[in-house]
């Protein structure tokens, strides 16, 4: 299609990035990275930053529809697509209810064990009023190590890995800054995974797996968007039937939760028996140099241009608004 067409067809289009959440840094290196790689294509697009300008500002642009670039609270959460529904602006990525849920890491582990899908056993602990003989409990319930979790924030915010049981109250305290509560979890030893998945319902398709292979298995802020440490393999050195597998519980994930548009769900894959589980669900993600969808739709033959032009043209409120319609 000719960048005539693409212009004609998008009409004004809005890059929404920045905001003002603790992933702000983030955001400006995905949005910027849309932004250019649209209007490369020849679409209108023009940055907006939610964290320098005011919603009636956004109003006043008259965006016919807007690429969602932001990530974590007032972005990926659902409040600002509230905001566009309310506009009539469509916007890619979830509806409201579907970024609310896969903002909530405890949310989402609940609706998926009650459609029989595998995650990490875990706990939920209040950040101000748990004591220190209940932190000490923790331990023996999920065992030794365990992750604990700010459940409302992503990149690897908000997260410390609990080694012995005298780690636990310096964990909690990290994890307590960020969030009301903390969600602890069983920490599986193994294989990190990630699958995006892109389109809706019966249509949803997952795209190669990423394995992730950081430095002493750190993929942390520092090693996920500026060192060249880790390594990606991409698709990852798996047999065709647990490719498959893991594919289809990315997308069996996806749907559960309500998503549309695209997503990326990650997996742990235990070591012991190559089981998988999943660990979150990131509605907005990343599409910075080091992002992991970009990548993975490299190596299905999607350049990064023609991604984010596809995500932008599943921006649909009819679509997003549909809400709740788990396959």
């Amino acid at each position: 299609m000719s960048a005539t067409d693409l212009k004609k067809e998008f009409g004004k289009v809005g890059v929404l990035y920045g905001g003002r959440s603790a992933e702000r840094e983030v955001s400006l290196m995905s949005g910027g990275g849309v932004l250019k790689a649209l209007q490369s294509k020849g679409v209108d697009a023009h940055g907006f930053d939610t964290g320098e300008r005011n919603l009636a500002e956004l109003a006043a642009e008259k965006f016919d529809r807007v690429f969602i670039a932001l990530h974590g609270r007032y972005g990926e959460d659902g409040t600002l697509q509230g905001v566009l529904e309310q506009l009539g602006v469509p916007y890619t990525g979830s509806g409201v209810m579907a970024s609310s849920i896969g903002m909530d890491k405890v949310m989402t582990k609940r609706i998926w064990l009650s459609h029989g899908l595998p995650t990490p056993r875990f706990s939920v602990l209040d950040s101000k009023d748990t004591t220190q003989d209940e932190l000490r409990k923790v331990p023996d319930e999920l065992g030794l190590p365990l992750m604990l979790k700010a459940p409302h924030e992503g990149s690897t915010i908000g997260i410390s890995k609990v080694i012995g049981y005298s780690d636990m109250k310096a964990g909690f305290d990290l994890c307590a800054k960020y969030d009301e509560v903390v969600l602890a979890e069983e920490f599986i030893t193994g294989r990190e995974l990630t699958v995006p998945v892109l389109g809706a319902g019966r249509n949803a398709r997952a795209l190669p797996i990423v394995e992730i292979c950081a430095p002493q298995g750190n993929y942390d802020y520092q090693h996920k968007y500026f060192s060249d440490d880790t390594q990606y393999l991409c698709p990852a050195p798996l047999d065709d039937e647990l490719t498959k597998r893991i594919q289809s519980l990315a997308v069996r994930a996806f749907n559960a939760v309500g998503s549309t548009g695209w997503a990326r769900v990650d997996f742990m894959l235990r070591a012991a028996d190559n089981e998988p589980f999943l660990l979150e669900i990131n509605t907005s993600p990343g599409m910075t140099g080091h992002s992991l969808v970009p990548m993975s739709a490299k190596a299905d033959g999607i350049s990064y241009e023609d991604l984010c032009v596809e995500i932008l043209r599943s921006a649909d409120l009819d679509l997003t608004a549909q809400e709740w319609k788990p396959a």
